[in-house]
């Protein structure tokens, strides 16, 4: 008996980078020609949106993305970012569509995280610094034990605050880093020597 050799399956991506440039290129020549016979731009494919999509999907569940309470939000600023910045992709140039749009989205992402954790500082340090006397509490949500162990938990709890605080801080202090001639040239500089 012959033992058969399993053949190994070529990984299958989620998006050709071939057909997807090819995608932009005839995209691209329809842009070219609408223009130079003034008519309206027409609209990016639906093939052109599925590959921006799938790529969005695919990196927001990687490890450093997936755990976020408004990663449809960060899949949606990445597509908003890629459609914005679509026409600035030049196929002379590179090859490489897929990482281009990889790119991009992955900064919307880091920009939405940066975004969500201004928002989480302001609504802690708004709810820490007030007393619980400036909160509307209705009539039946007067139980004091979970009211008052709620906004002391709060007060309290600072953690948010510094590390929001201290990113800041740094930011501000990174001194304007630019390369002087003067660093170049030594003190002293007589050729005869």
């Amino acid at each position: 008996m012959a033992i058969e050799k399993k053949e190994k399956k070529k990984p299958v991506h989620y998006v050709n980078n071939k057909e997807f440039l090819e995608a932009i290129i005839v995209y691209k020549k329809d842009c070219l020609d609408a223009e130079n016979s003034g008519d309206e731009k027409p609209q990016i494919p639906d093939y052109l949106g599925e590959c921006i999509l799938k790529i969005a999907r695919k990196l927001s569940n990687r490890p450093n993305f997936i755990n976020y309470s408004y990663k449809d939000d960060m899949i949606l600023d990445g597509i908003e970012n890629c459609i914005a910045y679509f026409d600035n992709f030049n196929p002379e140039k590179s090859s490489n569509p897929f990482s281009y749009f990889t790119q991009i989205i992955y900064f919307a992402y880091l920009r939405r995280i940066e975004k969500e954790k201004k928002q989480a500082y302001i609504k802690g340090k708004l709810v820490r610094d007030n007393t619980q006397e400036q909160f509307i509490v209705q009539d039946h949500d007067r139980n004091e034990d979970y009211s008052n162990s709620f906004v002391e938990f709060m007060q309290d709890n600072g953690t948010f605050d510094s590390k929001f605080e201290e990113r800041q801080r740094k930011k501000k202090e990174k001194p304007i880093t630019s390369v002087l001639l003067d660093n170049f040239i030594e003190e002293d500089t007589n050729p005869n020597d």
